[in-house]
């Protein structure tokens, strides 16, 4: 199938994302919208019943006084009340802001207070508590709508409550829903998310309805997706990726099944048996090094089994990506294993998967090649919140693995001074929240976007990108470092690895931060004798220590010799988006492990 690249869409992006949800409704008022856990068991409901859902909530809010373009707030995990309020909000006219369930109370008044929001969405006690705790400096805060806490006054009302006088505001205006819908300019604002950052305080990222209809239209017109697929979600809806998948949801008409727990990811993958998923790469790589270390533990002829399996199924798909011939007995090896070991790998994650789509940081290339080699198609893309999540992406039929893909219909790529990727299209914000200052050292005079990643692009058009030029360092020789490359690598040699963190910016030598993955060291505990020690006394452990020391000797093998690892030390505790060391899109805030560590970072060059 060939990659479609009809960019004739985008001149007529002249709908809003209410009229695009209330279309969806229309063309498929039967079939399955979402699908959300309810104790041990899977409710469904279809575009129909959550379109009446919506109504009533977008007429409540409306009922409120909301008025368009005017911030509702959502605190809140991923789950399908999350998403029922996104739609109520932008069918309404009003724009959605975003909170991390995990955002502090202070970060948490911050946004709502520089966005203004006069109503927010509240999962539940811990979150109405973080609101009522700032209730003073939020003087635009007039109603708090919970999802499932204590409502004890007039302050705090359920959804219900909401939808009740969505109701009787639609008896009185029937068609209010469908009249401001259609009043909604494409150029209105429709989301405002504050990124998390690795430095600072967040920045309200303001995107508007066209940003959204385009990114899922241009995946529609693509026809990666449609009706048949089954989505699970689980990445947060408060960050871009998730909302780009409701985007396409949107566009496509596929199904949905949310989760946001990420410790039942797998668990879920196995009941609900999607066709495609959308995740970061912390996903994979845990799923990598939990079977790794699952065939490693069963040793002997299981372990000869599964290792030659993979052995044949990269050189495959190494023969097919070189436009090689596979040999006959290649071939019917191949087929053999898959019965025996690729078939179950991919049963873990319910036997049906089309594909993945990896985003929000690099994706190591081995651990791609490792689960095409099984038959798990990993698509990675490339994007970032000033742009609606989606700029460029792999496509099922036309893959390069180790590339971000090509950019989407109606986007355009450039490369510009000191190799940053620059975009420009329909996607792009109009401007961070009352800061222009920002805005103008982001956007260029002629649409560009400055991503601040370093890429190249190459005679096809994919793209590849190399890391955050902020990022990069220079040795005191004088030699470059980017270090998610490095870290990349190792947590793809290291199946009990969590994070690798390189450091060296203007010192003679690099050095390393290590934490390991607390659930794969409890089975490597129990296999060296350590299963009743604590987390921190088996990380410390000289067996520990060797273990490391010889995946780190592994790593420097494949590295320049100005780039390798001279010193390295394990911390006592994993990183956490609880602790600030990890954004809630699991991304390491490396100036912050880094100020945390200073101490231990300079003795190293003691």
């Amino acid at each position: 199938m060939p990659v479609n690249h009809d960019t004739t869409f985008v001149d007529n992006l002249t709908q809003n994302m209410a009229v695009q949800f209330l279309d969806r409704v229309a063309a498929s008022p039967d079939s399955e919208a979402f699908r959300y856990p309810v104790g041990d068991d899977w409710t469904s409901i279809t575009w129909k019943q959550t379109g009446e859902r919506v109504r009533s909530l977008a007429a409540g809010l409306l009922s409120l006084g909301i008025g368009p373009e005017e911030r509702v707030g959502i605190a809140s995990a991923t789950r399908y009340e999350w998403i029922f309020a996104d739609l109520a909000i932008v069918c309404a006219g009003g724009a959605t802001t975003t909170v991390y369930p995990t955002t502090n109370s202070v970060d948490t008044a911050y946004i709502l207070g520089d966005s203004e929001s006069r109503i927010v969405f509240a999962e539940d006690d811990e979150q109405i508590a973080k609101l009522r705790e700032h209730k003073s400096e939020l003087p635009h805060l007039m109603k708090v709508v919970t999802f499932e806490g204590t409502t004890d006054d007039d302050w705090v009302i359920s959804m219900d409550d909401l939808a009740a006088l969505g109701d009787a505001h639609l008896a009185a205006h029937p068609d209010i829903i469908e009249t401001t819908a259609a009043s909604i300019a494409p150029d209105q604002l429709a989301t405002l998310i504050y990124t998390s950052g690795t430095t600072g305080r967040p920045k309200g990222v303001r995107l508007t309805h066209k940003s959204w209809v385009y990114e899922g239209m241009s995946i529609q017109v693509q026809g990666i997706l449609s009706e048949s697929d089954l989505e699970f979600r689980w990445l947060p809806m408060s960050h871009s990726f998730g909302k780009v998948l409701l985007s396409a949801q949107m566009a496509c008409g596929f199904a949905a099944a949310i989760d946001g727990r990420v410790d039942k990811i797998v668990e879920n993958c196995s009941i609900v048996k999607p066709t495609f998923m959308g995740a970061a790469p912390r996903i994979f790589e845990k799923a990598y090094g939990r079977i790794q270390t699952m065939q490693a533990a069963e040793g002997g002829a299981k372990e000869k089994i599964f290792k030659k399996a993979f052995a044949v199924g990269l050189e495959v798909d190494r023969r097919k990506r070189d436009g090689k011939s596979v040999p006959l007995m290649l071939k019917l090896q191949h087929a053999l294993f898959d019965k025996l070991v690729f078939s179950k790998v991919r049963e873990r994650f319910g036997g049906r998967v089309r594909f993945f789509i990896s985003g929000s940081a690099a994706l190591n290339r081995e651990i791609a090649e490792w689960f095409n080699a099984a038959g798990i198609v990993i698509l990675e893309g490339y994007g970032m919140t000033e742009n609606s999540a989606g700029a460029t992406v792999n496509h099922p039929d036309d893959n390069k693995i180790g590339t971000v893909g090509r950019a989407l219909p109606g986007t355009e790529v450039k490369i510009g001074e000191g190799d940053e990727v620059l975009l420009r299209g329909p996607h792009v914000m109009n401007g961070y929240h009352n800061l222009p200052e920002e805005t103008a050292k982001t956007l260029t005079d002629d649409g560009w976007l400055r991503t601040g990643d370093k890429g190249s692009l190459d005679s096809e058009g994919y793209l590849t990108i190399t890391g955050r030029i902020k990022d990069l360092f220079k040795t005191s020789g004088g030699k470059y470092i980017a270090p998610s490359a490095i870290e990349a690598n190792f947590k793809a040699i290291c199946p009990y690895a969590s994070q690798f963190m390189v450091f060296g910016n203007d010192r003679n030598f690099v050095v390393a931060l290590v934490t390991l993955d607390p659930d794969a060291m409890v089975g490597w505990a129990e296999e060296n004798d350590m299963s009743s020690a604590s987390y921190t006394d088996i990380v410390k452990s000289d067996k520990a220590h060797e273990m490391v020391a010889g995946y780190v000797e592994e790593l420097n093998a494949r590295l320049n010799r100005w780039e390798t690892i001279k010193k390295w030390e394990i911390l006592d505790h994993d990183l956490t988006i609880e602790s600030g060391e990890l954004t809630p899109s699991m991304k390491v805030k490396r100036n912050v492990v880094e100020k945390n560590n200073g101490e231990r970072i300079a003795a190293f060059y003691g």
